[in-house]
């Protein structure tokens, strides 16, 4: 299934869940960890417990869990019981090795969203992921917890834009989510007023080889459903290019239009293509 737009819901907010899955979002993360003070942490389980198992084969529901090392981590474990879920969203994982411990405590074969940069020993372990690809069904970062685990003043520059260190942890999931042959899931962009900017933001994601993004508030989610679906004049470019080919199976480069396309731009094509449905 496409995963263009995953939007958070806290876990403890039930009223919210119904209107989630009406916002058009591909998936709805219903999230037990940072939007949940310690207090409402058993109202959220027994919620999104009793929500998961109702709409159960029903939605993309993803479950953000709390990290592996947490004291709240084996109360997650129990409310998960019973149910299944389309993933499991795994906080400050730190490569194959959080996967596999992971994988292992779980009762059924559920497939799992590493958020791959939220500890600095996590960024040296993400091109592991590769290792365990057919136990996820893609890849994100985020740079919040890395900014503060690192006692950074910020992750972000005045425009918005992240500084060096954080884009190196956005570009090293990039390349990791695509070693492993798995989508590449970019991170929020927290101002939901802003609109402008997350058009611009989601464009930049898109341009770069994600293929899908999260969100915070309704709002956003169709902003990226349309940054992430191709247009018309990219299928039409995509259908021609893969037609060209097909016809020339024996060809590594083809004339088409007045310009030489390799085998690169078959995989755009081709990937274009995948992306909406054709």
């Amino acid at each position: 299934m496409r995963l263009r737009s995953l939007l958070f819901v806290p876990g403890d907010r039930p009223e919210r869940f119904d209107k989630a899955l009406a916002s058009g979002a591909d998936a709805v993360i219903l999230d037990l960890e940072d939007s949940v003070a310690p207090a409402n942490k058993p109202r959220a389980h027994e919620a999104v417990h009793e929500f998961a198992l109702r709409h159960a084969g029903e939605n993309a529901l993803l479950i953000r869990i709390n990290p592996l090392a947490s004291p709240e981590f084996d109360d997650d474990l129990a409310a998960l019981n019973g149910l299944h879920p389309f993933a499991i969203m795994l906080p400050k994982a730190e490569g194959a090795a959080s996967v596999l411990k992971l994988a292992g405590l779980l009762a059924s074969e559920i497939p799992i969203l590493p958020i791959a940069t939220e500890t600095p020993a996590a960024i040296f372990e993400i091109g592991s992921y590769r290792e365990v690809a057919a136990s996820l069904c893609g890849l994100t970062w985020g740079a919040e917890d890395l900014s503060a685990a690192m006692g950074a003043a910020t992750a972000r520059r005045t425009d918005g834009r992240y500084t060096p260190p954080y884009e190196l942890a956005r570009s090293l999931t990039l390349f990791a989510a695509h070693a492993a042959a798995i989508p590449a899931i970019d991170t929020v962009y927290p101002d939901f007023r802003d609109l402008n900017g997350l058009r611009a933001y989601v464009g930049r994601a898109r341009r770069d080889g994600f293929s899908g993004m999260m969100a915070i508030h309704p709002s956003q989610v169709e902003t990226i459903n349309h940054a992430f679906t191709p247009d018309a004049s990219e299928i039409a470019w995509a259908k021609k290019v893969a037609a060209a080919f097909a016809a020339r199976p024996e060809a590594g480069v083809i004339q088409l239009e007045g310009r030489m396309l390799d085998m690169p731009h078959l995989k755009l094509a081709l990937r274009l293509l995948n992306a909406a449905g054709r």
